[in-house]
C-alpha cells in the first residue's frame, strides 16, 4: 500500500515560532474537517527506559506547551513521575503532515485542573472517580459497579476533580513539522530550543 504525498514546507514560509506554526497547522486540520485533530500519540518511558505509547487528547496549548489530562496513577502518570520527558505526535494523515514534539513534562497547577474538570461532561467526571486506570480488573462488571457507586456518592450534586486526576504540560525543547512530498523526499523542519535560544533545523527525509 502506497500513497503519493503532495505538499511543501519551505523555510521562508515557516512562522517565526513553533507556537505560531502549530497554530497555523492546527487551524488547517480543523478547516479540513479531520476527525479529532487534537488526538495525539503520547510516548513515555519508565525510569529504566521501558517505553509505552497511547493516544490522548490535547486540551490546550500556548507558548508554555501542550496540555492533556489523565489519572496520575495510570501507567503514563507513573512513567512521568519517574522520567518526566515525553514525545507527542499529531498524525494528520489526510494533510500528509505530522507534528512531533519532544519536551519536559510537569503537572499543571491544581486550579487549572479544577477549572477544566468543571466543564467536562458529567459522565466523564463520574468516570474519573470510577476507573482505577491502568490497573488489572476482573471484568467489565467491576467498572459498572464503581460507576454506580460514584453516582450514588454524588447524586445530583457537583462533582469535584479527584485528587489523583489532573493535567500535565509538555514544555517543548524541539518541535518538528513534517510535510509529505513526492518520492518520499519529505520536508522536515524542526525548532530546537536550548538556553533560551531557538533555531530551526532542516532534517533529511
Amino acid at each position: 500500500m502506497r500513497t503519493e504525498y503532495t505538499g511543501e514546507l519551505a523555510e521562508e514560509k515557516l512562522a517565526a515560532s513553533w507556537f505560531d506554526q502549530f497554530a497555523t497547522w492546527f487551524a488547517d486540520a480543523l478547516e479540513a474537517g479531520l476527525p479529532e485533530p487534537n488526538a495525539m500519540l503520547l510516548a513515555t518511558a519508565t525510569a529504566e527506559g521501558r517505553p509505552s505509547a497511547r493516544t490522548v487528547l490535547l486540551k490546550g496549548y500556548d507558548q508554555r506547551g501542550f496540555t492533556f489530562f489523565t489519572n496520575y496513577d495510570s501507567r503514563k502518570g507513573h512513567d512521568l513521575a519517574g522520567n518526566p520527558r515525553a514525545t507527542l505526535v499529531f498524525p494528520w494523515y489526510h494533510l500528509h503532515r505530522q507534528v512531533i514534539v519532544g519536551g519536559t513534562v510537569t503537572k499543571i497547577p491544581r486550579e487549572e485542573t479544577e477549572e477544566y474538570f468543571a466543564v467536562r461532561p458529567r459522565g466523564a467526571q463520574l468516570g474519573a472517580w470510577a476507573s482505577p486506570q491502568s490497573t488489572v480488573i476482573g471484568s467489565r462488571a467491576d467498572i459498572e459497579g464503581w460507576l454506580a457507586a460514584a453516582e450514588r456518592r454524588f447524586g445530583d450534586g457537583p462533582i469535584e476533580a479527584p485528587p489523583h486526576w489532573g493535567g500535565f504540560r509538555v514544555a517543548p525543547d524541539e518541535v518538528e513539522f513534517w510535510q509529505g512530498r513526492a518520492s518520499r523526499l519529505h520536508d522536515r523542519l524542526r525548532y530546537v530550543t536550548a538556553d533560551g535560544v531557538t533555531r530551526v533545523e532542516r532534517l533529511a527525509p
